[in-house]
């Protein structure tokens, strides 16, 4: 059976694995004399290792084995972590991804481990010198074979918990294959593949090995829990044979309530179902064109159902942030180590959950906050000292649930942004007007994402290319999110990002602006009231109503889109968006009702207002264009 089909489910497995490997050496680089991460880290590289053995990546397997001997080493030895320790432990570990990641996609002839296998070799033999690095234990000598019958009964189950069921099936083949004829594979090694095998099988033996031999070769390929051979068994009692698949899950408490799921199937569900409330929009339309109480009831039901249905997709489709957000604490401390500066990273509501097309495009964008924190924000600690600050910064990292919303932000307990500075050097290259005498908050987040804009004094490996803000605010506005930032000399900076729990479908206000529709998201939506029927004024030369003692700038839509095609109503709503602090009404000549849309890409063309994010399909089959809150506020 060819393994490559699993090779996804390898890497996938293999990622949680090293993320953990990176949580573990943080931990234990904050208290080196703890020993409690290297059992964890040696189970996890085991883990590894036992994978790619699985799937025949060799050098995957030896890097593996060289980071084990060296833990077993240190466990074994009680020694304290040093930093010379931690660093080759950090550097084979992201030698291990990279291997993992080249093996997967046929690349492993590229691995140079040479290097650091040595370095690995070398710190074991320093810490056991009366055991320079650990050898595999020699296989004893083979017994005198015992006269057995040919075509024995082999029955294997693997460990309930072993990853790559179906590739560890084969390799346990592989090896009875080495001791002679396999025949009579139950199930057929085509059922590997299924979701459903459950480590459960066997086959008939020609081999004249002793039992006892049969069953430690067997044994030897790894995460089997136990083996009968013609009726004599190893490792406990032998699975009863009327059993049916599902018990085996029972060992160690249940059969499993989880499985993995490849995210292609999830966005194509989400496609159907996304074509399915189009349709549904259509049948109401008609059912309440046709006014056919059978047709009403049908109309209902496909209504209820359809929803049921995408609330359980967009369920299923709903991953914890811990999953992105776990990858920051060994950049942080990364780049903090070569900035030379001391800083303290925590994270907050790991819990919290976003749709996994957002959550995966999210990396980058904090990334680069996180950098700009810890370079830009977190001063030296001389400097600290002399501001009576704590020599050790902060950076914390917090997602919030707010309505249908997610709020993320990236704070820092550091020098601020000189918003002096700042506006000086952005008249000096024309960005603001050369009359200005501060920046808000607002004017200086635009300064800041100007692509090239930065603040640094000089180019280093960290940054001072003029990246890093720009690229945040691009990639958020195009997940339908905004970025605000916070700052105050000399107490701190904070990035707040706001994203909609789900891209795919929204509920959405529908407005009219002469003859077309136009829709806005809910989620940024506070309220809405009538235009004419509260008063007027203007403020910095731009029209805006007072509500409830909050002045809210007002944006004429008719007006922004050049619309003269007919006579704009006397009493038109206005729309009232609120994006963190800020708020702005939106005037419009009509409202439509609510209803959930289908959010379709959309590639604006040339010279197009920035205000739309997106298209989606009406009922009626015309197209009508989303309006982006962050664009009109």
């Amino acid at each position: 059976m060819d393994l490559s089909q699993y090779a996804e489910l390898f890497l996938a497995e293999s990622r949680e694995h090293l993320s953990a490997c990176n949580q573990l050496l943080l931990e234990w680089e904050r208290h080196p004399a703890g020993l409690t991460p290297v059992s964890g880290l040696f189970r996890a590289v085991h883990t590894v290792k036992g994978m790619a053995a699985t799937m025949g990546y060799a050098r995957v397997t030896d890097l593996a084995h060289r980071m084990e001997n060296l833990l077993d080493v240190q466990r074994r030895g009680a020694h304290p972590a040093t930093d010379e320790l931690l660093q080759l432990l950090f550097r084979a570990r992201d030698a291990l991804e990279r291997a993992v990641e080249l093996s997967v996609v046929g690349r492993e002839r590229e691995l140079d481990v040479a290097a650091i296998v040595a370095d690995l070799e070398q710190a074991a033999a320093r810490m056991a010198p009366a055991r320079p690095g650990e050898r595999p234990v020699p296989s004893p000598a083979p017994t005198e074979p015992e006269p057995e019958a040919a075509g024995r009964l082999v029955q294997v189950t693997l460990r309930p918990e072993a990853p790559l069921k179906g590739g560890r099936a084969v390799l346990v083949l592989k090896r009875a294959q080495a001791l002679g004829a396999v025949h009579a594979v139950t199930p057929p090694v085509t059922a590997f593949e299924a979701d459903e095998f459950d480590g459960r099988f066997s086959f008939r033996l020609d081999a004249t090995a002793a039992a006892e031999q049969i069953e430690a070769a067997l044994k030897a390929a790894g995460d089997v829990a136990h083996v009968t051979v013609g009726g004599a068994e190893a490792g406990g009692p032998a699975p009863d044979p009327g059993a049916t698949p599902g018990d085996a899950g029972a060992v160690g408490g249940g059969p499993s309530r989880h499985i993995r799921v490849d995210l292609r199937r999830l966005d194509g569900l989400m496609d159907l179902i996304g074509e399915l409330i189009t349709v549904r929009g259509r049948l109401n339309q008609l059912a309440a064109e046709r006014r056919d109480p059978a047709v009403d009831d049908v109309a209902i039901q496909v209504s209820r159902l359809s929803s049921d249905l995408q609330a359980e997709i967009l369920h299923a489709r709903m991953t914890p942030v811990w999953q992105v957000f776990d990858r920051f604490p060994r950049l942080v401390r990364d780049v903090a180590r070569e900035l030379g500066k001391q800083v303290a990273f925590r994270v907050e509501g790991k819990e919290i959950e976003l749709d996994r097309a957002i959550l995966d495009e999210l990396g980058d964008p904090l990334m680069h906050l996180l950098r700009n924190a810890v370079d830009h924000g977190i001063e030296p600690p001389a400097e600290r000292r002399r501001r009576g600050k704590p020599p050790e910064g902060e950076v914390v990292l917090t997602a919030q649930r707010e309505r249908a919303s997610v709020t993320i932000t990236v704070a820092d307990d550091g020098r601020g942004v000189d918003r002096r500075k700042i506006l000086e050097r952005a008249q000096r290259e024309g960005v603001v007007d050369a009359h200005a005498d501060a920046l808000t908050d607002e004017q200086l987040l635009r300064v800041l994402a100007r692509p090239g804009f930065s603040t640094a004094e000089a180019v280093t490996s960290v940054s001072g290319r003029g990246v890093g803000i720009d690229v945040a605010m691009t990639r958020i506005r195009a997940l339908g999110g905004t970025i605000e930032i916070r700052s105050e000399l000399g107490k701190g900076t904070t990035f707040v990002l706001r994203l909609p729990v789900t891209l795919a479908i929204v509920r959405a206000i529908m407005a009219s602006v002469g003859p077309e529709r136009y829709a806005l998201p809910l989620t940024y939506v506070a309220e809405t009231v009538e235009f004419g029927a509260v008063t007027t004024t203007m403020v910095e030369g731009r029209e805006a109503i007072v509500l409830r003692d909050h002045v809210v700038p007002l944006v004429h839509l008719r007006r922004l889109l050049g619309v003269t095609s007919d006579r704009a109503p006397a009493r038109a709503p206005i729309i009232v968006l609120e994006l963190g602090d800020r708020r702005a009404g939106v005037v419009v000549d009509g409202m439509l009702g609510q209803q959930e849309i289908v959010v379709k890409g959309f590639d604006a063309p040339q010279g197009t207002l920035p205000v739309f994010s997106g298209a989606t399909i009406m009922g009626d089959g015309v197209p009508a264009l989303i309006l982006d809150a962050a664009g009109l506020v």
